[in-house]
């Protein structure tokens, strides 16, 4: 298959386009560096500066995975209209290559995040669970929105609502690790917030799975069937790396430090994938301790 992957040279879209390459896809990618993508990407890949720049060599697939970093900076206003902006652009460009082209693609794999349920407590949440209506919730809601737009000229549009991915050489854990083995690390706020989190790989192998099933569409819950608390994870994470994890981080001080983004880190989602287990996929790290074995024991 041909696929075009937007924010191919993230931390999800790196592997993903590894592991596309190395089963012998074809594997095109939109970035505006060129340069700087070649340098992390498989050879042969083919990178162009803008996604409509592959209108004279069709993708069979899309993975839509482009969008700033939600938990990056304190949100502003403005840092708020970039949050949209980086992701309603890059899909709306997506959205219009499937109008222009003669064959258009048969699916679109379009990232969103954990953050479409908003703020669920302890409550389960699966696909069917009503949303918390606040910020993470409207920007995913038209995030997907403009995704499924695709569908009027026959693509299959399945949307990926993805928790924290954890692995070995970026993402949430490499902004944990240096303060964890510190003996620095703690519980954020009350610690009983759920952390719906995935192995990168699982990731990986779940959006090639809603890729391969035509019989596949609407939203799936990216997650590990095994969610935890805050508290939990940061025990988990501790006892692994052998380090004490004391220091909690009160709810004031990161409202104080974070503002309204201080909800990413002190609010979080039970969820459970699913709708993708019904589908038949298997996760390979369906447990945190195994998630953090493989990935800390490289």
């Amino acid at each position: 298959m041909r696929v075009l992957v937007t924010g191919g040279t993230g931390f999800v879209g790196r592997r993903l386009c590894a592991d596309l390459h190395e089963a012998g896809h074809e594997v095109l990618v939109a970035s505006r560096s060129p340069e700087r993508a070649r340098g992390v990407l498989p050879a042969g890949t083919d990178v162009r500066p803008q996604v409509l720049d592959f209108l004279d060599r069709p993708p069979e697939g899309v993975v839509n995975l482009a969008g700033e970093p939600i938990a990056g900076k304190r949100w502003s206003e403005a840092q708020k209209q970039r949050l949209v902006e980086s992701r309603l652009e890059t899909t709306q460009a997506v959205v219009e290559l499937c109008s222009r082209l003669e064959q258009p693609p048969q699916v679109l794999v379009s990232a969103s995040a954990m953050g479409y349920y908003g703020d669920q407590g302890e409550r389960v949440v699966t696909e069917q669970t009503p949303p918390h209506d606040e910020f993470v919730h409207r920007l995913c809601e038209r995030w997907e929105r403009t995704a499924r737009e695709a569908e009027p000229y026959g693509v299959r549009v399945a949307l990926v609502r993805i928790g924290i991915v954890l692995g070995h050489d970026g993402g949430t854990l490499e902004r944990l690790l240096p303060p964890f083995r510190l003996g620095l690390g703690g519980p954020l706020g009350s610690g009983r917030q759920y952390m719906p989190w995935i192995h990168r790989q699982d990731l990986v192998r779940m959006i090639r799975f809603l890729l391969e099933h035509d019989e596949l569409s609407g939203p799936f819950n990216a997650s590990a069937p095994a969610p935890v608390t805050n508290a939990e994870f940061t025990r988990t994470l501790a006892r692994h790396l052998r380090r004490p994890a004391l220091l909690p981080a009160p709810a004031f001080a990161l409202r104080l430090a974070f503002g309204e983004m201080a909800r990413v880190l002190l609010t979080g989602a039970r969820m459970q994938p699913e709708r993708i287990q019904q589908a038949g996929f298997e996760f390979e790290y369906p447990g945190l301790d195994q998630a953090l074995g493989e990935i800390l024991g490289r």
